[in-house]
């Protein structure tokens, strides 16, 4: 008789044995099987979720200005070249787009189109043609440059821009030679006839002029005034204003600005005449008044020394003097551009214009015109630096004509 130990032997209690053990492995499949199942599913419904919320990040919905016109746009994409596609707006090489097409765009931001187009502009007589992106003629002048309070346009500075021509007329000096007297008027007048007028020469029929009343007023104009004969009993003469120059500590030395505008006066002289057979032989002064007073021009002349061009290291200034000097502008030429920056922004990255939207280091406007050098515009000195300079170079050829303007003017 086998021992309690020993395992089975007879036929029948090898069968019971064998039922036993697949009766234990059927009860544990299905429980195996759905295990399996259930890791499935979780697997499935975690690449949805994922799926899902990729979509969601991706979405966007984002306010485009659009030449002024809100457009609400609603589209997938991570940059806004991504969502202006996805909104059906297309923009050029000369359009304008803030941010950048290559930037990040966040859900609910807001993004600038301003399409460019085609401008004829005269100014002083001059025409041409360029390519703008500003919406009326303030924002147009602004971006040749020409923001001063001299300045005279052909429409308001808020007029929205139209077909005709934009024609501008700039402050000048005129030298007018007239009754012996030579006068150095200024006006920002566009014609001759205009500028005659704001400087106060009174014209008497017959007086002849070496340039027609019409004519283009430009800078440095020469106009010769010769009087008619007279023969009546009155005769008037321009008489010429005074030019008074005062220190100004705020302006550096070399620089001027007229603070107020010269105006010719007027003289009037009547005569008693001596008529024999209808022929005037004599003729005596009876009386002689100054029936206009003129208006003493005053000058500004700038006694201001120009700032140490000593900066501190790894500063925004640093970065500007090295670039300067890469272009060829020494101590004394980094010496205006501090001051020329620091007037405008304080050599600030982020300042910002709220009125007219100017910004950065430069207060380039609008500030979007920077991307030209590099996407990081916002955030780069040496982006906003670079693109500076290249402006100062071109529009004043160095940063000294640059803020001499401003001095004068009190914009560059």
């Amino acid at each position: 008789m086998p021992t309690p130990d020993a395992p089975p032997q007879t036929r029948r209690e090898r069968a019971a044995l064998r039922e036993a053990q697949e009766r234990a492995q059927q009860q544990q499949t299905p429980s195996l099987s759905r295990f399996a199942r259930l890791g499935a599913q979780a697997v499935v419904l975690a690449l949805v979720a994922g799926g899902t919320s990729a979509f969601a990040v991706l979405h966007k919905s984002v306010t485009v200005d659009v030449d002024g016109v809100d457009v609400e746009v609603s589209a997938f994409g991570r940059t806004v070249g991504d969502v202006l596609a996805g909104g059906g707006i297309e923009v050029g090489e000369r359009d304008l787009v803030a941010p950048a097409l290559g930037e990040h765009v966040a859900n609910n931001s807001q993004v600038v189109v301003r399409h460019g187009r085609e401008l004829d502009v005269v100014v002083d007589g001059a025409e041409q043609r360029v390519w703008t992106t500003a919406l009326t003629v303030g924002e147009a002048v602004d971006g040749l440059g020409l923001r001063g309070g001299d300045t005279m346009l052909s429409a308001a500075r808020s007029a929205s821009l139209g077909r005709e021509p934009l024609r501008v007329s700039t402050q000048k000096t005129i030298h007018l030679v007239v009754d012996g007297q030579v006068i150095d008027g200024v006006s920002s007048a566009p014609t001759v006839r205009e500028a005659l007028r704001e400087i106060g020469l009174v014209l008497e029929e017959g007086d002849a002029l070496s340039v027609p009343l019409d004519a283009t007023a430009v800078d440095g104009l020469v106009v010769l005034v010769t009087r008619a004969s007279q023969s009546g009993e009155t005769e008037t003469e321009a008489l010429p204003f005074d030019v008074e120059e005062t220190e100004d500590p705020t302006l550096t030395k070399g620089t001027t600005k007229v603070e107020t505008r010269g105006r010719a006066g007027v003289r009037t002289t009547t005569y008693s005449l001596s008529v024999v057979g209808g022929v005037v032989v004599d003729r005596a002064v009876v009386a002689t008044a100054v029936t206009v007073e003129p208006v003493t021009q005053v000058v500004r002349i700038g006694t201001k020394e120009l700032a140490s061009a000593a900066v501190e290291p790894g500063t925004s200034q640093a970065i500007g003097k090295e670039l300067a000097a890469a272009r060829g502008w020494g101590d004394d030429q980094f010496s205006c551009l501090l001051e020329l920056w620091d007037h405008e922004s304080g050599w600030r990255i982020d300042a910002e214009n709220k009125s007219s939207g100017a910004y950065g280091i430069p207060q380039a406007l609008p500030g979007s015109k920077m991307a030209s050098v590099a996407d990081d515009w916002r955030t780069n000195p040496a982006t906003q630096i670079t693109w500076g300079l290249n402006y100062v170079a071109g529009r004043y050829s160095t940063p000294c004509g640059a803020w001499s303007s401003f001095q004068s003017k009190g914009w560059y």
